[in-house]
């Protein structure tokens, strides 16, 4: 693997970079201290249906949980995505349905 901090080689199981010594984010077993699980369905749509909070999640847990993090934000990116396609099928069928009750 190589160290996060300055790039150079080091041993798959070291804690710290024998380098610079900055921490390899490793415990004693050699799995990631900031290991984060899946996001979740609640936080999921909760990051889809207001993007807003999925925004605000993705900059609360970038450094700490950049697994989750990335998730809220590609959640929220796809609501905000939906939300502005929504928007326009709605106006543009409002525009088609005001034409029709103007010959009456």
């Amino acid at each position: 693997m190589f160290c996060k901090n300055c790039g150079k080689e080091i041993d798959d199981n070291a804690i710290i970079c024998i380098h610079c010594g900055v921490s390899t984010n490793l415990n004693r077993s050699g799995a990631a201290m900031y290991e984060d699980g899946e996001l979740g369905c609640l936080l999921g749509g909760l990051c889809f249906i207001a993007p807003i909070a999925g925004l605000i999640l993705y900059l609360v847990w970038k450094d700490t949980m950049p697994h989750k993090a990335k998730q809220a934000g590609k959640w929220a990116l796809i609501g905000f995505v939906a939300n502005i396609l929504f928007s326009i099928i709605y106006f543009v069928g409002m525009l088609g349905a005001s034409d029709l009750f103007s010959y009456y």
